[in-house]
Order: structure tokens, then C-alpha cells, then sequence
């Protein structure tokens, strides 16, 4: 019989796989250094910035960093030139961590559902406690997709949870209860951290492996076929459907982008004429110099974050990802 294991339970033991040491014959076999160093920002489309600000500042203890309005040619950047002019907030964990998770307004996209369509699907966080934060925000208006739970086996210390957010997005919620020094997790350095996941679904897993592996030198940290209930439920398929799932590595520990393979009835994400997508729209990356990447940006590398230059390109589920010098 099939063991079903649910998004929070593979995405996390993956991430303990892949992007630690508890799997020594992958990466001796993976010498490559990724060209994306590590997660800088997660930018979500939100037709709310007031409920996605209340989630991460009221619930999980993030703070605003800086408010305004997008940029012009940030937002032609993204191939999103509605968004010039938006409204934008960008907020950090307790910890400090140079992470951001930006949200830009947007339009209510009609009928978008989380887990049914191609791109940026969720976020993971590292933190604390994972009880003692569920025990708070059940108390909250979030759609709780998961209860905390030990993912049992031999990493039966990692426990985690997931919700839906105000944009729609998926957040998982992952801690390591037993010896964080020799954990593969990376350890919080507040009560909720920095993202250290970002989920990607695509309709072609060579094609997603052949633009982050090919194009931007990711080691994989291993691959997967295997139920994943939470998929199914949100895409009405048999709970026996298998899903085949790989995780990638960035260059520095903890840092790292699941790709989920979707059947062919996973649509595009839908979103108003110019604007950003719904839910996850955007995830940033740092990079050291974009005239090493072989990739056809949306727009050239330009000074877009005061001297720091920039670069979005679409990728092959239709993603934006953002490439950022330094």
C-alpha cells in the first residue's frame, strides 16, 4: 500500500534531505555551486495589503520595513506594468533576516484557487514552536490546511503545519524540535523566520530542471513520486494520485525551491491585465552577477533597488523570478 503523505510532510522532509547532510551520496555526487546564493524576497499579489499585513505582522510577528507605491520600471521589470504605481509593503521576521515578503496590490482575480494552477504555489517558514503558534493563529481568520504534526521516521523531530493567507497564498509553518545544532533545517533566530522554501509547480519537470539546473546550476537534492493529498483534494483527483516532486539547493544551506509536477489540468495562473498574479507571485533571488546568467529578461539588467541592479525573467510554468546582484 501507498504511503500518503501530506504537502507539509514532504516538503519538510525534503528540505531536511535535500539540504542537509542526511544524504552524503548526493551531495558527494553534486560538486556544482547554484548561481542563486538564497532566497531575498517573496512578493505576493494581494487584493488586501491590510489582511496580508495583519497575518505576518499581528500573527507571526514580522514588521514593516517600508511602505510606498511600485515603481515604474520595477514594475515593467516584472512584465507587470499595471502594478506602476500600486501600493507595496515589505516586511521582515524578529530575527532580522535580510528576507522580505513583499506584498503588492492587486485586482481580485475571480475563481483563483490555491494548488490548481502553474507557478509559485507556497512559502515555507522556519520557526520556534510550532504548537505554541498553532495554539495562536487557530484563533485567527486563516484557513488551517494542516495541524502541527511529527513527520515521523527518521526525522520524526521536524514538525509542521500549513494555512492559507489572505492573498490566497499557501504558508507552511516547519520547526525542528530536537537537536536544531545538528539539524539539516535552518535554525530561527526568532519566534517565526525567514522563508527557506519556496514551492514551484510546472507542468514539465524537465523543463523546470533544465531552467534551474541548466540555466542557473542548481544541485538537486533528491526527487520523489508519491500521493500528496492536499494536491488532490484542491485539484479533485483520486488521493492515490502521485505527484512527482524534486528539490533543488541554492548556494548557501537552507535555502532551496521544491518543483511539483502538475497533471494536464493544472491551468495558468489567471491575473488582471498587467498585474502581478494572485497568491505567490514573484520569488527574488540574489545572485553575483547578472551578465553570467544566460536568460531572456522581461527587461534588461537596470539599478532597480537604488544601485543594487535587477533582472525578472519568466520561467517555464509562466513564474516570475527575480534576480538580484550581490
Amino acid at each position: 500500500m501507498s504511503t500518503i503523505l501530506t504537502r507539509r510532510q514532504f516538503t519538510s522532509a525534503a528540505a531536511a534531505i535535500g539540504l542537509g547532510a542526511s544524504m552524503p551520496a548526493v551531495w558527494s555526487m553534486q560538486e556544482q555551486i547554484s548561481r542563486l546564493r538564497r532566497i531575498r524576497a517573496v512578493t505576493i499579489g494581494a487584493p488586501d495589503l491590510a489582511g496580508v499585513e495583519s497575518l505576518y505582522v499581528e500573527w507571526l510577528g514580522y514588521s514593516v520595513v517600508e511602505r510606498g507605491t511600485v515603481a515604474s520600471k520595477l514594475a515593467k521589470s516584472w512584465g507587470a506594468p499595471a502594478s506602476a504605481g500600486r501600493r507595496f509593503i515589505s516586511m521582515r521576521p524578529a530575527s532580522g533576516a535580510e528576507v522580505d515578503i513583499r506584498a503588492v496590490e492587486i485586482d481580485e482575480v475571480a475563481g483563483y484557487r490555491p494548488l490548481t494552477t502553474l507557478g509559485w504555489n507556497a512559502i515555507e517558514l522556519i520557526v520556534d514552536d510550532v504548537y505554541k503558534l498553532f495554539e495562536t493563529i487557530r484563533k485567527g481568520p486563516y484557513e488551517i490546511l494542516g495541524e502541527p504534526h511529527s513527520l515521523g521516521g527518521n526525522i520524526a523531530s521536524i514538525h509542521a503545519m500549513q494555512l492559507i493567507g489572505p492573498a490566497r497564498e499557501v504558508v507552511y509553518l516547519t520547526a525542528e524540535t530536537g537537536d536544531r545544532k545538528a539539524s539539516t533545517l535552518p535554525e530561527p533566530r526568532s519566534f517565526v523566520d525567514r522563508p527557506f522554501i519556496m514551492v514551484l509547480a510546472g507542468m514539465d519537470m524537465a523543463a523546470l530542471e533544465s531552467c534551474y539546473t541548466g540555466k542557473l546550476n542548481m544541485p538537486r537534492g533528491g526527487s520523489w513520486s508519491m500521493p500528496v493529498w492536499s494536491i488532490s483534494r484542491a485539484q479533485g483527483l483520486p488521493i492515490e494520485t502521485k505527484f512527482n516532486l524534486t528539490l533543488l539547493r541554492c548556494a548557501e544551506k537552507g535555502n532551496g525551491i521544491e518543483l511539483d509536477e502538475y497533471p494536464p489540468g493544472a491551468t495558468p495562473r489567471p491575473r488582471a491585465e498587467g498585474q502581478l498574479p494572485p497568491g505567490v507571485a514573484m520569488t527574488s533571488f540574489t545572485v553575483g552577477r547578472l551578465a553570467e546568467v544566460d536568460l531572456p529578461f522581461i527587461q534588461p539588467p537596470a539599478p532597480l533597488y537604488g544601485e543594487v541592479r535587477a533582472a525578472t525573467f519568466t520561467g517555464p510554468a509562466g513564474e516570475l523570478t527575480e534576480l538580484i546582484e550581490g
